[in-house]
C-alpha cells in the first residue's frame, strides 16, 4: 500500500511591501503566520497511485532581519488509489507534522525578499497506532516574500518534505514506503513590531529677520525695551548689508477703528524714528498701519489686549 505522506505547510510565506524608500521589514521580533496549498506524493511504493493533496499550517517564530526561526505545524492528506476498509489510509493518507525550521532571507530589508530554509521534526503519518506512525521529518524551503508593511509579509513558497520509511498493517500484510512529498505554498505572516514612525515633517521655510515692540494702551511712545529690541534690529540690518525693512504698526480692538488705524501709523513711525538713529537710512524703511487687523491674540470688540499693541519689523 503506497502512504503518501505530506508535511505540515510552510506558513509565513511571500514577502511585505513598503511604500517609500525608506527600508522595510527593518525591525526584529516575534511573528505568526499561517499558509496551504498543494500537495504531491513522490515517493516509491509501486503498489498505488497518488493525485494532488493539500496541505495547511500555522507557525510562531523570530525574524533577525536575515536569519529567522520558527516552529511550525500543519497537517494535509494526499488521495490514493489504496481503498482497504478498516485501515486509516482507505483512499487516502494524512499526516500531521511538527518541524523547527532555521531560515535566510536574502535582502531582508527590501519589498521583495527570496529566502532558503531548512527544518527538522516529527510527523505522525496514518497508521494503526493512536498517534499514526511516527517518523522522523525533515524539509527544505525556496522561496520569495512581499513585504507589505512592517507587520504583513505574503509570500509563496516550494518545499520538499520527506521522513524516515513509515509502515501499516493491512489486510495483506505490513507495508512499508518511502515518504517523499513536494509541496506548492502560499501564506501570509504577522510580525509584532512597531510600525515606521511617519517622515519627518518638510522644514519650515526660513523667515526673514524680524523683532516685536510692544506699547502700552494709546499709546505711541517707545519703553526701555523697546528701544532695545529696536537697536538690535539696526543691528541685524547693518550685518544683512543690502536690505529693506517693513515697520507694521498694529492695535487692540479698544476705541475706533479709525482712530485705531491712526494710533496704528503713529507707532510704526515712531519705530521706524527710532532705526533711523541706530544708523539705518530712512529710504530703507517702509511704515505700514493695520489698525485692528491682524490681531496676534484673536479678541472680540473693546478688547485691551497687550500683544496686540504692536509694531513688527522685518527685515528682508
Amino acid at each position: 500500500m503506497k502512504k503518501a505522506g505530506l508535511a505540515l505547510l510552510g506558513l509565513g510565506m511571500l514577502l511585505p511591501t513598503v511604500a517609500g524608500a525608506q527600508a522595510i521589514n527593518a525591525q526584529e521580533g516575534f511573528y505568526i503566520g499561517a499558509g496551504g496549498g498543494a500537495a504531491w506524493f513522490i515517493g516509491s511504493n509501486p503498489n498505488t497511485t497518488t493525485s494532488t493533496g493539500w496541505s495547511a499550517g500555522g507557525k510562531v517564530g523570530y525574524d533577525f532581519v536575515g536569519p529567522r526561526l520558527e516552529l511550525e505545524a500543519g497537517y494535509g492528506e494526499i488521495p490514493t488509489s489504496a481503498n482497504i476498509p478498516g485501515t486509516a489510509i482507505n483512499g487516502k493518507v494524512g499526516q500531521l507534522t511538527v518541524m523547527a525550521n532555521l531560515l535566510y532571507d536574502f535582502m531582508p530589508t527590501s519589498i521583495i525578499t527570496p529566502y532558503v530554509g531548512a527544518g527538522v521534526g516529527i510527523a505522525f503519518i496514518d497508521s494503526n497506532a493512536a498517534l499514526g506512525s511516527t517518523q522522523f521529518a525533515y524539509q527544505a524551503m525556496l522561496g520569495v516574500a512581499y513585504n507589505v508593511s512592517e507587520q504583513f509579509r505574503f509570500m509563496v513558497e516550494g518545499r520538499y518534505v520527506g521522513t524516515t520509511n513509515p509502515s501499516v498493517n493491512t489486510p495483506i500484510g505490513n507495508v512499508t514506503f518511502q515518504n517523499q512529498n513536494i509541496l506548492a505554498l502560499a501564506g501570509v505572516t504577522y510580525k509584532f513590531a512597531a510600525p515606521p514612525p511617519p517622515p519627518p515633517p518638510q522644514a519650515a521655510p526660513v523667515a526673514p529677520p524680524s523683532f516685536m515692540v510692544f506699547f502700552d494702551w494709546d499709546r505711541a511712545n517707545l519703553s526701555a525695551q523697546a528701544l532695545t529690541t529696536i537697536k538690535q534690529a539696526a543691528g541685524a540690518y547693518k550685518t544683512k548689508g543690502n536690505a529693506r525693512i517693513t515697520a507694521t504698526g498694529h492695535t487692540d480692538t479698544s476705541g475706533a477703528p479709525a482712530y485705531n488705524m491712526a494710533l496704528s501709523l503713529r507707532r510704526a513711525n515712531a519705530v521706524k524714528d527710532a532705526l533711523v538713529r541706530e544708523g539705518v537710512p530712512a529710504t530703507a524703511i517702509a511704515v505700514v498701519g493695520r489698525g485692528e487687523q491682524g490681531l496676534l491674540v484673536q479678541t472680540g470688540p473693546n478688547v485691551r489686549e497687550p500683544q496686540n499693541r504692536r509694531v513688527e519689523i522685518v527685515i528682508q
